[in-house]
């Protein structure tokens, strides 16, 4: 069997009505709290009125798009100035991503530079983070249970990691209620980046045993879950989406991802009013197809390539991940075009996603030209 280390927050809660359970969790932890949401506050109000009934000073922030290096700076200084006792991520994955890195930064010295991989020096933390507490309201990124806070460094163009195992959460709330009845484009983009983060490390060559139950547990049952939703609201439904979204979250931050996430983060950088989870989706398909074509025939992870395979095409047609292309098409996600993407900017992409850490772990070593055929075939 494969030797293995798990990275797990200090405790993890899901089930509908957990969330009812971190005023008394937060203020447990000190009275002065920052509360970082998402673009709009008003779904955050319930938390600020029952902290605020519990006696708590809270200095609210928002994260209104995909964080980036300067509104971390800025965050930063404003959240210095209350001297917060404990940091709370309420909102999708860029919110909590927000809020992970500002509990790892506000008792940091020096800049957060030192600290970010690839554009800075990538140093581990020399201070122990805030206590963080993570209510996701999207079931996608899995933030709520990983060890990385992802920031855009538009200097660079580049999207990357602030990472260090002290900065998992000291309590994850899922509540898959907090996401009933997210707009449609959210579910869908969302959804495919939730399946996108357990489908890849059940492929990817640092899978082990843990991430493997996982995964194989959650990939078909995420996927019939998705296709219901965009149906009809379906509170099933919406449970199966968070949990994988949080399964995803713990079998990336303890295995591994590959070339869809690889190219992502490039592609963040480079179009920031790109949705993480959208491009992902637009990027699975033809991932899947190009991993597959440079496999060496005799490559035992053939079968798990087929095993998924099967999963997709049990719920989207007998194409499998062409099926998937076609159907996420026709449920409203665009492509790599329609999000900005141009032919001249794929060569460029390609070369600096295959240096990523997320390509470390794809299942075959992908080259520049196998990328850009996949780039160009979710344009």
């Amino acid at each position: 069997m494969t030797p293995y280390t798990l990275d797990l927050p200090a405790r993890i809660r899901f089930g509908r009505g957990t969330a009812q359970e971190a005023p008394a969790a937060i203020a447990a932890f000190g009275k002065r709290v920052v509360l970082v949401h998402g673009r709009d506050g008003d779904r955050v109000a319930w938390l600020g009125a029952a902290l605020a009934e519990r006696g708590c000073d809270i200095t609210t922030i928002a994260c209104a798009g995909e964080p980036d290096l300067p509104l971390l700076i800025a965050a930063r200084v404003q959240a210095q100035a209350a001297d917060p006792q404990v940091v709370i991520g309420c909102g999708g994955g860029a919110a909590l991503d927000l809020a992970k890195a500002l509990a790892a930064l506000i008792p940091a010295p020096g800049d957060p530079l030192d600290h970010l991989e690839v554009v800075g020096k990538a140093l581990p933390l020399k201070v122990p983070p805030l206590p963080f507490i993570a209510l996701p309201t999207t079931a996608g990124t899995g933030s709520e249970v990983t060890k990385n806070a992802v920031i855009g460094v538009p200097e660079h163009g580049r999207k990357v990691s602030l990472r260090d195992p002290a900065m998992l959460p000291r309590l994850a709330l899922i509540d898959p209620a907090l996401t009933d009845h997210s707009p449609r484009a959210i579910t869908l983009a969302s959804g495919l980046d939730a399946i996108t983060q357990v489908i890849e490390p059940y492929l990817c060559t640092r899978a082990n045993s843990v991430t493997d139950a996982l995964c194989a547990g959650a990939i078909p049952k995420a996927l019939a879950a998705l296709k219901t939703l965009m149906v009809r609201e379906d509170a099933a439904s919406r449970d199966q989406l968070a949990y994988t979204a949080h399964i995803s979250g713990l079998a990336l931050a303890n295995s591994g991802l590959g070339a869809v996430h690889g190219l992502a983060g490039v592609i963040g950088g480079r179009l920031p009013q790109a949705p993480h989870g959208a491009v992902c989706g637009a990027l699975l398909p033809a991932i899947l197809q190009t991993n597959r074509q440079a496999l060496p025939p005799e490559a035992p992870v053939h079968a798990r390539f087929d095993q998924v395979e099967h999963w997709i095409a049990d719920v989207f047609g007998p194409e499998g991940s062409a099926a998937l292309a076609k159907w996420s098409q026709s449920q409203g996600l665009p492509g790599l075009g329609e999000m900005g993407l141009s032919p001249q900017m794929i060569p460029d992409i390609a070369a600096a996603a295959a240096a990523s850490s997320s390509m470390k772990a794809n299942p075959v070593a992908l080259d520049g030209a196998e990328l850009a055929r996949a780039l160009q075939s979710a344009m």
